[in-house]
């Protein structure tokens, strides 16, 4: 199979549209470069279709990779036919192809291989002939120094025979089937850990059956992970009176004497190599599906959150809480520039309240504050509280931050770079004021993994996780873009066509030449070439331009198009930035060429007339319920304001200004069947929340959402 078509017949997608998508990205281009700035070669696919194109091909590629190694590894062994070749060449999938190299990659040390050693691959095929009914007379003929008697013959047969029933593609196809279809998965806790206080969270699942492709990705993760801290046995089952009567009708062919040798090999085969391979097997791709289905949540929740509401350039003070080492307090330029820092100890045991309120309001002062920021995390309450009470001479809006991986940055070599005289605690509160401003601009600093919004995520494939999750934040930032004058290195790090060095040496320039004033200009950065360029340059703003368009989305290779409507309208393009009658009454197939055509032309009017806008909404202030300051303070019944912290396949996770979270299960998400629980809630959306109950011990909240 050729590229194209098996990427089409796995997407779906128009052929041509694929075709011209795998020639760009063969040029490197980018997935969000293509989706915006090549429709017309793509057909209009968006970025989805685009990474579904991505990934197979990747998958195709492997594929063929592994046909060469397994071709050459079968002409080394000179077992190489024709037939063969073309068999494997033709392979569409990794299962058919290994299932075709299983019988040539035998180990020397098997049961199998010693027997024929011995000289009884002919009696096997006596055996399999199913023509003779003196089998103990024909495995007479074959004893020797090696083999004893007739038992040691006929089992050393067998064990040929089993080997061959292992490599029968269409009974372990028969075999793969019933384990798809009928399989169980049973869990049994271990004795000595039954009362292990770390296994009490697994303690649903310490005598456990169910069908396995019915298990939810989040139960069959928590079930795995359970078996992996040693708490529990996890085993598949199926029925293995119809498994194996289901190879005996492909293999008995008469009742004879030797019915029964093939009856033990057939039993043989099944337990010893078929059953253990097979069922590993399909709880592998069990762990695959749910791998995939954990990161697509991980990765959803993740955008939700890189695309959450920025306050702006608003100059703010961040309090990253605490009780006995006091509250870290930072003040921060509109553009999060570190103005000043000291710590505050309004908590036990110091209980310096007062100090900290005139501390607290004579920086509000000197520094103009216009908003303060404080880490949802230990004394986030308390502090919240203290500062209600704080009278300010000027309007302070008050927002609860998420802390979640500040500690993370904090001790990277990022921050350390960034803050080099400063320790954790600074850094770790300049994260939390900084998030409020722009979330995106400082949480691409973070490894995504350690932002916590995802469910599993050390269970799952590291390697797709992290593929997976580059992607959202590389989509994340492209949507939005990037003002270079004032983006740092890992945000500029995931621009189109720029990279972490080219990321750097732009940073390098800035510093050393100053603000760059159009986008020509970030052609003078070292290294940094026409491929670059052309990938990233719309997606880099420079803001207060001399050309207005340097501050769009509008590509720099569509400024004479631009340049060209504007004089058809006797008008500056200043003029039509925002005019959005003028814009409306041009008639665009005038200007369409052989490159850029009507989806391209559409894009720039919609680009025009709202330039560089950010699409996000602003961050909206949220007060919790004062009266609940703890799990022992819930009552059944209770409605509540809360925000809605994770979202997982099951249900969400929401933030009721307590330490715990309470779960909303899916099935208290609306009245109605829940498919996605992301066509209910969002991330850090703020809701009304019922109490349904609360059990204090397992500190579990259950939750409904208010209608």
């Amino acid at each position: 199979m050729q590229l194209i078509p098996y990427i089409v017949k796995h997407t779906g997608l128009p052929e041509k549209g694929v075709l011209h998508t795998v020639e760009l990205l063969d040029q490197d281009c980018t997935v969000p470069f293509i989706s915006r700035y090549r429709k017309e070669k793509t057909g209009n696919l968006d970025e989805v279709q685009i990474g579904d194109i991505v990934t197979y091909k990747a998958q195709f590629e492997a594929l063929e990779k592994r046909k060469a190694a397994i071709l050459k590894a079968l002409k080394e062994q000179e077992v190489l036919t024709a037939e063969l070749q073309d068999k494997i060449i033709s392979a569409s999938d990794a299962i058919t192809l290994e299932d075709m190299y299983l019988p040539f990659k035998k180990s020397k040390k098997t049961k199998a291989e010693t027997a024929r050693k011995n000289g009884l691959e002919p009696l096997a095929k006596i055996i399999m002939a199913q023509r003779t009914d003196e089998i103990e007379y024909e495995a007479s003929r074959f004893l020797g120094d090696t083999v004893k008697n007739e038992d040691e013959a006929l089992e050393g047969a067998r064990h040929i025979i089993a080997e061959w029933i292992n490599e029968r593609t269409d009974i372990r196809n028969q075999l793969r089937y019933q384990l798809e279809k009928f399989a169980q998965l049973t869990t049994k806790v271990i004795g000595t850990k039954k009362e292990d206080e770390k296994a009490q969270k697994y303690r649903d699942y310490f005598d456990w059956s169910e069908s396995l492709n019915r298990c939810p990705s989040h139960r069959l993760l928590a079930i795995l992970r359970a078996e992996h801290e040693g708490f529990i046995r996890v085993k598949i089952e199926i029925d293995t009176d119809r498994a194996l009567q289901k190879i005996e009708e492909r293999l008995l062919k008469s009742n004879n004497s030797c019915t029964a040798q093939i009856q033990l090999a057939i039993q043989d085969a099944y337990k010893r190599l078929l059953f253990p391979s097979l069922s590993n097997e399909t709880l592998k791709k069990a762990k695959e599906k749910a791998d995939d289905s954990a990161i697509q949540v991980f990765s959803k929740n993740l955008k939700q959150l890189l695309l959450g509401s920025p306050l702006g350039e608003k100059r703010i003070l961040a309090i990253d809480p605490g009780f006995r080492t006091g509250c870290k307090v930072v003040c921060l330029s509109a553009q999060g520039e570190l103005e000043h820092n000291e710590t505050i100890y309004p908590h036990a045991p110091q209980n310096d309240s007062k100090g900290a309120i005139k501390k607290l309001s004579s920086l509000a002062d000197a520094y103009k504050i216009e908003a303060i920021a404080i880490g949802n995390g230990t004394a986030s309450r308390e502090t919240e509280q203290l500062i209600k009470r704080i009278q300010f001479r000027n309007p302070v809006e008050v927002f609860v931050v998420s802390e979640a991986g500040a500690s993370i940055y904090s001790a990277s070599k990022i921050a350390r770079d960034e803050f080099p005289n400063y320790d954790v605690t600074v850094r770790g509160a300049v994260s939390i004021g900084r998030r409020l401003s722009d979330p995106l601009a400082e949480l691409v600093k973070i490894d995504a993994k350690s932002i916590g919004v995802g469910q599993y995520q050390h269970d799952v494939d590291q390697n797709k996780l992290k593929t997976s999750l580059h992607t959202v934040v590389e989509s994340c930032v492209n949507a939005v873009g990037v003002n270079i004058n004032t983006a740092s290195v890992p945000l500029l790090s995931y621009v189109s066509g720029i990279g972490p060095k080219l990321a750097e040496n732009i940073v390098a320039y800035r510093n050393e030449a100053g603000a760059f004033e159009s986008r020509t200009a970030i052609k003078k950065v070292p290294r940094l070439g026409g491929k670059a360029f052309e990938q990233g340059a719309a997606f880099l703003r420079i803001k207060n331009a001399k050309n207005p368009l340097d501050d769009s989305a509008v590509h720099p290779e569509s400024y004479g198009i631009v340049e060209k409507m504007a004089k058809d309208l006797g008008k500056k393009v200043s003029d039509l930035i925002g005019n959005k009658p003028l814009l409306q009454s041009i008639d665009l197939d005038k200007y369409c060429t052989e490159t850029i055509g009507l989806f391209t032309l559409k894009d720039i009017i919609k680009e025009l007339e709202k330039p560089g806008l950010d699409t996000r909404e602003k961050a909206k202030v949220f007060t919790f319920n004062q009266n609940i300051r703890s799990i022992t303070d819930l009552q059944a019944g209770q409605l509540l304001p809360g925000i809605v912290n994770n979202i997982t396949n099951f249900g969400c996770f929401v933030d009721i200004g307590i330490k715990e979270s309470g779960l909303i299960h899916i099935s208290n998400l609306s009245d109605s069947f829940v498919k996605d629980v992301n066509e209910h809630v969002h991330l850090h959306q703020q809701i009304i929340v019922k109490v349904l109950e609360v059990d204090v011990p397992r500190k579990r909240i259950q939750l409904a959402l208010h209608k």
